[in-house]
């Protein structure tokens, strides 16, 4: 459809463009402000979705230990467990120059508190079921890049140290509290009694790390627990018939030695056939639907295939404004299953290889915007994306090279969240797309 609107009344905001960078507003220049001008809205451009899946995404560093298990009713099965490596500042248990008193130091207990940090994702009213194991292999990665990522893991003892089951509270200031093996605690007592652990290297060298796996059958979250989580090794002094407890922490001190291993089975699925990272899953394919999870790489790629057709509109023309509406489809998402505030909106290839953020012209980071004004059937529920120059842009590009936009959510590394997008021809969630055109 095509309406022709008075430059008069189109009440656009004119910045300025100083760069071939693809940005998200287009400048409105002198020249074309004549009233003999004509702006047409433009709103049957088509408009390609794919569903994407990014063969890896860096899990370390991200502050988050994420474990935890659920079955999502649309991508499938979902699950996240976590590897980390402890340290301390020091290793000492006693003042070292008292050691005619280590005979009266004993072990009690060893327990692994882990802080909730306030991120889950799906129903924490039923029992999550956590168990820990022992690395058998340095927190190190195989890569040269060293970081780890959401595939990535490491050998463990398939002996579980200790487990919990437990219902999250990941609103409350409690924490999750894993009494450890007795013999595996008492051994790591007399390692540092003995001194015969006194430095990161010693301490590495004989604890590794640990993996938290989860082991319900039934678990339906994913919570997320912080960095400030310990392995708090409890101890005693004994002396005459005075008793004196102690502790001590093993915190990580190295974000970027915890990394989450984060898997989807998408068995029995619509993206089950989701390709390799340089292909991509119509939605014509998926019953006009587009998908974005969080930790499992998977995206959504939005293409402009006739966009070259415009220029020939008028022999002078130019895009003056362009606005992307993309709508979440209607009982994707509940409270369980949340909407995110915003996405983030990145530059992509054929080979959806990012080459960089869309951006605006100040170099700030565009994003699309939720509004989720409530209405009776969820129509103004939707995501807002201004891309005026990047479509001036592309319909101007000489080559046959096209770039596509690429949406993730914000949390891309370190959660679970996921989103269901609609197409053009979904039935009550279509996207939309509006160019104000100028022909001067």
């Amino acid at each position: 459809m095509y309406k022709v609107l008075l430059l008069l009344f189109f009440g656009l905001a004119i910045t300025s463009c100083n760069s071939d960078v693809d940005e998200g507003e287009f400048v409105v220049g002198s020249d074309y402000l004549s009233l003999n001008n004509k702006v047409i809205l433009i709103d049957t451009v088509t408009v390609a979705v794919a569903t994407i899946n990014f063969d890896s995404l860096v899990t370390s560093g991200q502050s988050r230990i994420l474990v935890g298990n659920y079955d999502d009713p649309i991508l499938g099965k979902v699950k996240s467990e976590s590897y980390f490596q402890f340290s301390a500042s020091n290793y000492a248990l006693y003042n070292v120059s008292s050691d005619t008193d280590a005979p009266n130091y004993v072990f009690d207990s060893i327990k692994l508190i882990l802080k909730e940090d306030k991120y889950f994702y799906g129903d924490t009213t039923k029992v999550q079921s956590l168990s820990i194991h022992r690395l058998t292999q340095k927190v190190k990665p195989n890569t040269d890049d060293d970081s780890f990522y959401n595939n990535s893991s490491l050998s463990y003892d398939a002996e579980s140290l200790g487990s919990i089951s437990f219902k999250p509270k990941p609103n409350s200031k409690d924490s999750v509290v894993v009494k450890l093996n007795y013999e595996f605690g008492n051994a790591l007592f007399l390692k540092l009694k003995k001194l015969e652990i006194s430095n990161f290297d010693e301490f590495t060298e004989y604890l590794k790390g640990f993996v938290i796996k989860s082991t319900s059958a039934n678990s339906s979250s994913i919570v997320g627990f912080n960095l400030s989580s310990a392995l708090r090794l409890y101890y005693s002094k004994y002396q005459g018939d005075s008793e004196t407890s102690f502790s001590k922490d093993f915190s990580i001190l190295d974000a970027a030695k915890q990394f989450n291993n984060v898997t989807l089975d998408r068995t029995g699925t619509v993206i089950v056939d989701l390709p390799v990272s340089s292909g991509k899953l119509s939605s014509v394919e998926t019953g006009n639907k587009a998908f974005i999870q969080s930790g499992t790489g998977i995206a959504c790629r939005v293409d402009f295939p006739n966009i070259k057709q415009l220029k020939y509109i008028a022999e002078k023309g130019a895009i003056v404004d362009a606005e992307l509406i993309i709508k979440p489809v209607n009982n994707t998402y509940s409270a369980t299953y949340p909407l995110v505030d915003s996405l983030r909106v990145f530059v992509g290839d054929n080979l959806n290889r990012i080459k960089g953020t869309l951006n605006t012209t100040a170099g700030k980071p565009v994003y699309a915007i939720l509004n989720n004004t409530s209405d009776e059937f969820n129509e103004n529920v939707g995501y807002k994306i201004s891309i005026g120059a990047f479509l001036q842009t592309e319909m101007l590009k000489e080559s046959d090279a096209r770039s596509s936009l690429i949406l993730t959510l914000p949390s891309i590394s370190k959660g679970v969240d996921r989103l269901v997008l609609g197409d053009q021809k979904n039935t009550n969630n279509k996207i939309q797309l509006k160019i104000y055109y100028i022909s001067y």
